[in-house]
C-alpha cells in the first residue's frame, strides 16, 4: 500500500485530501509541525508527497528543495498561486507534477495514481540502482560507469545488487551467499571470493577502483 504525505497548511483542505485518497486504499498522512517537515518526511517514508506552496515559517519551495537533498520521491505541488513563475519554480526545484486549486478531488486522485503507476511500476521493470555515478541494471545484469557498459555474470549481479542496496554498510560474507544460494548452483565461501575477485576486475577495467572494500573478518561494502 503506498504512503502519501499532504504538506498543506489548510486543514479543511488537508482533510478532505485526506479522506478521499484514503478511501482509494492509499495510506495517508498530513503534516501538522510546519517547522520540523523534514522529520516528518523521514519518519513516515512517503511514496509520494503533495505539497503546498504557501506554508508558515518555510514556502513549498524550500521544503520540495530540501526533500530532493533525500529523495526521488514524488512531488505534486497543489497551489493557488498557479501563474507561469511559480509553476516553472516549482517544476525546477524537483516537483513531478503542480495542480492548480480549487480542484477536483477525483481528478488530483487521479493524478496521483498516474505518478504512482509511471513512477513504481516503471522503476519495477527496469530495477535500476545509482551510485556514485554507478548505474546497476539488475533486470539485464549489466553495469554503466562514465558511458561504459559491462555485463555481468548471474552471480556478479547479485553481489553488486546486495552490496549497493546496502551502501555503506558492511555486508557478512554469509548474507552474500544466502543471496547467491538463490542461484540454481551451490556457492561456497571459496566461490564467493572468486566471484569478487573476478568482479574487482571487471570494475576496475573501466576505472572503478577500490569500489568493493574488503572489511577484515566480516565481509564487504561500497562506501
Amino acid at each position: 500500500m503506498y504512503r502519501i504525505l499532504i504538506i498543506e497548511d489548510d486543514l479543511v483542505i488537508a482533510k478532505s485530501i485526506k479522506k478521499h485518497i484514503k478511501s482509494w486504499g492509499y495510506e495517508v498522512e498530513c503534516v501538522t509541525d510546519f517547522k520540523n517537515v523534514i522529520s516528518d518526511f523521514i519518519s513516515y517514508d512517503p511514496q509520494l508527497v503533495l505539497l503546498d506552496i504557501s506554508l508558515p515559517f518555510f514556502n513549498g519551495f524550500h521544503w520540495c528543495s530540501e526533500i530532493r537533498k533525500l529523495s526521488k520521491v514524488p512531488i505534486i505541488f497543489i497551489s493557488s498561486a498557479s501563474d507561469n513563475m511559480n509553476i516553472v519554480m516549482a517544476m525546477n526545484m524537483g516537483g513531478d507534477d503542480f495542480i492548480t486549486k480549487p480542484f477536483d478531488l477525483n481528478v488530483l486522485t487521479a493524478k496521483v495514481m498516474a505518478l504512482l503507476r509511471r513512477t513504481y511500476d516503471f522503476a519495477g521493470q527496469t530495477s535500476l540502482l545509482e551510485h556514485r555515478g554507478v548505474i546497476l541494471n539488475i533486470s539485464d545484469a549489466t553495469l554503466i560507469y562514465n558511458n561504459e557498459k559491462i555485463q555481468l555474470t548471474k552471480n556478479e549481479n547479485k553481489i553488486l545488487h546486495v552490496l549497493i542496496e546496502n551502501k555503506g554498510k558492511s555486508v557478512t560474507r554469509e548474507d552474500i551467499m544466502i543471496k547467491l544460494w538463490e542461484t540454481d548452483s551451490y556457492v561456497d565461501d571459496n566461490t564467493l571470493t572468486v566471484n569478487v575477485t573476478r568482479l574487482r576486475k571487471k570494475l576496475q577495467d573501466i576505472g572503478l577502483n577500490n569500489f568493493i572494500i574488503t572489511k577484515k573478518g566480516i565481509g564487504y561494502m561500497v562506501e
